[in-house]
């Protein structure tokens, strides 16, 4: 990875014969997507600052078949799932520790009857433990007192009932956490899931992403924090076609990462 960042791969932790203590399970977002490869980057240098030590499948990750499954082909699903499965218990993997919900939903709730079974973290538990245990810390953060917004992400939030690790990382910040009209369990999709991301709108008076946009901004917070990076793209180009660039759209790990001036 560029910016003096090393990571080590699985192949590296197994040729020296050690076992790191969490997979971190890019996925294909965090991968190859520009804008969220500086999620990837935030975690990692968060991940170094914790001294966690951790591994990625590197170019022997794949995707976790969620779109596929998503769009009706289980097939492909199953055939994406096994290779991956295989993959991690070959390695013997035990955590794994994610920033995409779609990935975190599937490889927790869809691996297991496949015969995967794994202790799976977003990375927004992963660093609220951290910052419990003491391992991280935030000092006096560059957004004590801001309004920031959060947006559920739908396999976080209304799939696996995650509400709270976020929204504390919120408070770990010292910001004023404003919650929109729609959140937590009555959350409005950003209009990205169950493959959507991939296909063009279908025939309606506005998209999801701008309805949800709107009420992001009628909060009237300075940014709007996210835990996912579909919704990060979709709340995005909502911004930017309400033409309020202004307000800055963030991942939770960059939000920490900026307050440790990382």
């Amino acid at each position: 990875m560029s910016d003096g960042l090393k990571v080590p791969t699985m192949a590296d932790y197994v040729a020296q014969g050690k076992q790191p203590e969490v997979l971190f399970w890019v996925g294909c977002a965090g991968s190859f997507d520009d804008r969220a490869k500086k999620i990837t980057k935030a975690l990692v240098k968060l991940l170094d600052k914790a001294k966690v030590e951790f591994a990625v499948l590197g170019t022997e990750e794949s995707c976790t078949g969620d779109p596929a499954k998503r769009a009706g082909n289980e097939f492909l699903f199953q055939m994406q799932a096994v290779t991956n499965i295989e993959l991690l218990n070959a390695y013997k993997i035990k955590t794994i520790v994610t920033a995409c919900p779609h990935c975190f939903n599937t490889i927790k709730n869809e691996y297991p009857e496949l015969g995967g079974r794994y202790h799976v973290m977003h990375h927004t538990q992963f660093l609220k433990t951290l910052l419990d245990e003491g391992r991280l810390t935030i000092e006096g953060g560059i957004y004590k007192g801001r309004r920031i917004t959060f947006h559920d992400p739908c396999y976080l939030g209304r799939a696996n009932s995650i509400y709270e690790a976020p929204r504390n990382l919120i408070e770990k910040l010292e910001a004023e956490l404003v919650e929109m009209k729609s959140c937590k369990r009555n959350g409005l999709c950003c209009g990205a899931g169950g493959a959507q991301m991939f296909k063009e709108a279908e025939k309606g008076n506005k998209e999801v992403n701008i309805e949800r946009t709107e009420q992001a901004l009628d909060t009237k917070s300075e940014i709007i924090a996210t835990g996912c990076p579909f919704c990060n793209t979709m709340m995005t180009d909502g911004v930017k076609a309400k033409e309020k660039e202004k307000v800055h759209v963030l991942d939770l790990a960059e939000l920490i990462a900026n307050a440790q001036d990382l």
